[in-house]
């Protein structure tokens, strides 16, 4: 999930030289590395379906309002974090995926292969977890390290809005010995207990490094595609082993309801699932690979959410629960960050 952005026109067409009149497949998804979506996805499979890729770009919950707005139409796949494809799965947005017409589901891990009941699958795994400064913490072991009365004045959190932040929320519910979702007070209470600690909840990654680069924090919570730029800043930046298992975040590929091309959607799906495209991929710093048959050098594999070890070990948020508390906790969590 290391990404460079592509500057790219919402309903850019990308057309096959001499195919007039070609099949249309549209899609929507951010727009990150551009010049290598372009040479590994977008001209090989224009090429093999003889068909014109058209994209729709934006963040998340822009692009997925838009396919809400138009009652699941104007798009054939979307490309969503799970969180947002939660969302769409709860509103009858998407349409269950057909897997006799999607092979490559068969070699996935089990947490990709179909982690909405029955909708699209993910098509790259990442994780959420702690980061400390090696050089002034001692090891961080478990997510109730944060707690500790070491840290004070020294933990920066992801804010409450961004996609980290509810997930405080659960992992405070269970230090408590709680289920957040049934009864959210005894999280709150380990969450105002752990305010000692908070320096400062952040809303970017970039906010996040700068905190580390200027000293001001040296513990926090993120996803794993930041861990190079943070080492650039901090080479002593340690990404914690927890016992107790970091947190899923998969990016999931989804067909809404009103798509007009169902049937190559499907094509296009089975065609980034496929084991030799993802090795290509994650070794070109393009994304994690899914695919269980994909094996990747020591190099190529630093930095990503690679292996059955590993992706076995996740922890996996339950996002349509989230999703229905997250406005209570938003206003719980202000009210302890004094925000």
């Amino acid at each position: 999930m290391r990404r460079t952005f592509l500057t790219v026109t919402t309903a850019l067409a990308l057309a096959l030289p001499g195919v007039a009149g070609a099949k249309t497949l549209t899609i929507s998804w951010w727009g990150f590395n551009g010049d290598k979506l372009d040479q590994f996805i977008v001209k090989p499979f224009q090429e093999k379906c003889g068909c014109e890729l058209v994209f729709e770009t934006g963040n998340n919950a822009d692009r997925l309002n838009k396919v809400k707005i138009r009652d699941g139409k104007g798009v054939d796949v979307i490309y969503l974090t799970d969180s947002f494809s939660q969302i769409g799965v709860d509103e009858g947005l998407f349409q269950k995926i057909d897997p006799a017409k999607i092979p490559n589901l068969a070699g996935l891990h089990d947490i990709a292969r179909d982690p909405q009941g029955g909708y699209g699958p993910a098509y790259t795994v990442g994780r959420i977890g702690i980061v400390y400064d090696g050089a002034k913490v001692q090891p961080i072991t478990s997510w109730g390290d944060l707690w500790r009365e070491d840290l004070k004045a020294s933990v920066s959190l992801p804010g409450i809005t961004t996609t980290a932040g509810p997930m405080v929320v659960v992992i405070a519910g269970e230090k408590a010995g709680t289920d957040a979702y049934a009864d959210a007070g005894p999280a709150f209470e380990q969450i105002a207990a752990l305010k000692g600690n908070v320096v400062k909840n952040y809303n970017t990654g970039s906010e996040m490094i700068n905190l580390f680069s200027t000293g001001e924090v040296t513990v926090s919570l993120t996803q794993d595609f930041t861990l190079g730029r943070l080492r650039d800043a901090v080479p002593t930046i340690e990404w914690a082993q927890l016992v107790d298992g970091d947190i899923a975040v998969l990016n999931t590929v989804n067909i809404p309801k009103g798509a007009a091309n169902v049937d190559l959607a499907h094509e296009f799906i089975n065609f980034i699932l496929d084991p030799a495209l993802q090795k290509v991929l994650a070794e070109n710093g393009v994304d994690a690979p899914v695919a269980k048959a994909v094996e990747l050098s020591p190099e190529a594999a630093k930095g990503w959410t690679y292996g059955e070890a590993m992706i076995n070990s996740l922890q996996r948020m339950d996002y349509a629960r989230m999703n229905a508390a997250k406005s209570a906790w938003v206003d719980r969590w202000n009210e302890i960050f004094g925000m």
